[in-house]
């Protein structure tokens, strides 16, 4: 059996050295005129079969330099730039040791190759519904550093998603830095992703949580979504049940149900509502109760 694969369609390339020659394009032209991205991961495949229609011109962020950090301190907490792959998210020891969390959402993705050249930054401006980074930086309550010509302004993530590949990002800014504050010592996260394959393959349903606990009492708990709703959504009505309560099997189950109720999913080619919505309970109590045996 022959197989042909599509060309990608024309486009004048560029690769920047500078934002503002970023910026400025982006000014001129507008994003129908102009297409960003730094890994290029989602965008050339979907170049290749048509399920998004070429910019005049393709712009590769790769060509900036020093937007590929992972900073840390104390007081001020992470800050990512938009160049940062996932591998670097994946290994990073201050990522590992202050916000496994993440890590544990990077590692779930793709391939290793793909995770050498993909970014968190497209994961997170690509707005697909299953994105993985997405539930984890929810849960983790991180701000978004946006820029253009005129200025920038700070979104966070909650705020960020605006539908299936959408965002609030306006034609004539990028996605500059990621933040993430400080999270207390207490604090124990973990990511759970239910695909049908190891590796290599979307989430059915993503579940972030963290948990801060003392003496066997919930002081705190952040629970986020993937796959089940037209963005990643934290689940507020859930995470009240648990907040203050000690801790027991009986609440656990109650946030995980609730957490289902939350839910929006759809039925796909990949599975049904109904079954996203059972998937749902089994990860948050798991997810739960490993964040709580990691205290």
């Amino acid at each position: 059996m022959v197989t042909f694969y599509k060309r990608l369609p024309r486009f004048e390339y560029r690769r920047p050295r500078t934002l503002k020659e970023v910026l400025s394009l982006l000014s001129k032209k507008g994003a129908k005129g102009v297409k960003v991205f730094a890994g290029g991961t989602d965008l050339l495949p979907k170049l290749k079969s048509r399920e998004v229609k070429a910019s005049e011109i393709l712009v590769d962020l790769k060509g900036i330099p020093n937007l590929d950090y992972i900073q840390y301190n104390a007081k001020n907490g992470l800050r990512i730039g938009p160049l940062t792959t996932l591998n670097a998210i994946e290994t990073s020891s201050v990522i590992r040791d202050k916000f496994s969390l993440l890590a544990q959402a990077a590692h779930s993705m793709a391939s290793p190759q793909v995770r050498n050249r993909g970014t968190i930054a497209g994961n997170i401006c690509n707005a697909v519904p299953s994105a993985d980074s997405a539930p984890a930086l929810l849960t983790l309550g991180a701000k978004l550093k946006l820029v253009s010509l005129k200025g920038e302004r700070t979104v966070s993530i909650e705020d960020f998603f605006s539908g299936p590949n959408e965002t609030v990002l306006s034609p004539r800014e990028i996605l500059r830095e990621i933040r993430i504050p400080p999270l207390l010592a207490e604090s124990r996260g973990v990511y759970l992703k239910l695909s049908p394959r190891r590796a290599m393959d979307l989430a059915i349903v993503g579940v972030a949580v963290l948990v801060v606990s003392q003496d066997g009492i919930c002081k705190d708990i952040r629970v986020a979504l993937g796959a089940v709703a037209p963005t990643p959504l934290r689940v507020k009505k859930a995470e009240n049940i648990l907040r203050g309560q000690r801790f027991s099997d009986a609440l656990i189950e109650k946030v995980a149900e609730v957490a289902s109720e939350e839910a929006r999913p759809i039925d796909d080619h990949r599975a049904s509502a109904e079954y996203r919505r059972e998937m749902v309970v089994v990860l948050v109590k798991r997810a739960i109760k490993e964040a709580i045996a990691r205290s």
